[in-house]
């Protein structure tokens, strides 16, 4: 063959590569065009406000993806889910084996990807001018089954508070709020009186505890850091000189070092294999994990650290991989 001839077919051959396009490394789909399709959310109440925030910022790049985040509370999202309702179930605490067995009765697989920390924030009303801190023994005395009824008074739980009722706002049964708190305070998962607010909803809280001068609630700590103008925030002493004397106030630096204790957790989200093989949920968990440490900051959460957050990303670009549609 002659030289001339050899270069015009290599010439050839690179235009023909260019006219076919750039493939995603992900998913095989041309990257070329424009996303469409939906993400369905659902879940927690604490992770809600990092998805949404997400979503947001997503749909401003991406308007041909229609994103729906809902809050029915961990548990309530973790039944959609694993009925395969859901792309992506927020949570609070990790999957129970109830709820992973659904997940298997419906042929679900799915993954479990770190995305930020958090504090549960145990808030009082501002009006509030005799509680200034308070020990994870008088929150059990508070909170406990055996309480029911029985302690109904601010004097019972510590001496020289006022002799008036109680009034108690907490997360409900469904919240993966309910079961951290109730598992590290009480020290029993869902171990808990029942005459109290309850609600799924942590702005039903806020609104409660803010209009009740003897009120007493918990919540994620995000909530309170957007309501901090019309809440008291309680320091909390569990009585454990490792982690600091005295009373400790959730903050950032307290969540990650880990001296606000017992009530610093890890937030997830989760996504399932079926809902991995559409590039429209793959772009938007990528887009996720690229902005969770900026916009978990933003709300109130505490951040992963660069390692975690590396790890985080490679095993889901593994899953995603893996759930991929084989070409």
């Amino acid at each position: 063959m002659k030289k001339t001839s050899f270069v015009l077919l290599l010439a050839a051959a690179s235009m023909l590569a260019a006219c076919g396009g750039k493939k995603d490394d992900t998913n095989g789909n041309d990257s070329t065009k424009a996303l469409s399709g939906s993400v369905s959310i659902d879940g927690s109440s604490t992770v809600y406000p990092i998805t949404e925030a997400v979503a947001e910022e997503f749909g401003k790049e991406n308007k041909d993806v229609k994103v729906a985040v809902a809050e029915s509370g961990t548990g309530g999202g973790f039944k959609k889910f694993g009925r395969g309702e859901v792309d992506i179930n927020d949570a609070s605490r990790p999957i129970k084996p109830t709820e992973d067995s659904l997940c298997k009765a419906n042929g679900i697989n799915y993954l479990e990807l770190l995305v930020a920390y958090d504090g549960l924030a145990v808030v009082v009303n501002p009006q509030n001018d005799w509680c200034k801190d308070i020990t994870v023994a008088e929150l059990k005395m508070l909170w406990e089954p055996a309480a029911q009824g029985k302690v109904t008074r601010w004097s019972q739980v510590r001496k020289g508070w006022p002799d008036q009722e109680i009034h108690l706002f907490g997360a409900g049964s469904q919240s993966g709020t309910f079961d951290y708190f109730t598992e590290a305070i009480c020290g029993k998962s869902k171990a808990s009186r029942g005459d109290y607010t309850a609600s799924e909803d942590d702005n039903v809280l806020v609104q409660g505890i803010k209009g009740d001068k003897y009120a007493l609630g918990f919540f994620g700590l995000a909530y309170f850091e957007a309501n901090k103008a019309d809440l008291k925030l309680l320091p909390i002493d569990d009585g454990n000189a490792e982690n600091g004397a005295g009373a400790i106030a959730p903050s950032i630096e307290t969540v990650k070092n880990k001296t606000y204790a017992p009530l610093g957790r890890p937030l997830f989200i989760y996504i399932s294999d079926k809902a991995a093989r559409r590039p429209e949920v793959v772009a938007f968990v990528n887009y996720y994990l690229d902005n969770t440490n900026e916009l978990s900051k933003e709300v109130g959460y505490v951040p992963l650290g660069d390692d975690e957050l590396k790890a985080v990303k490679d095993k889901f670009a593994g899953f995603a991989g893996a759930a991929a549609p084989k070409q």
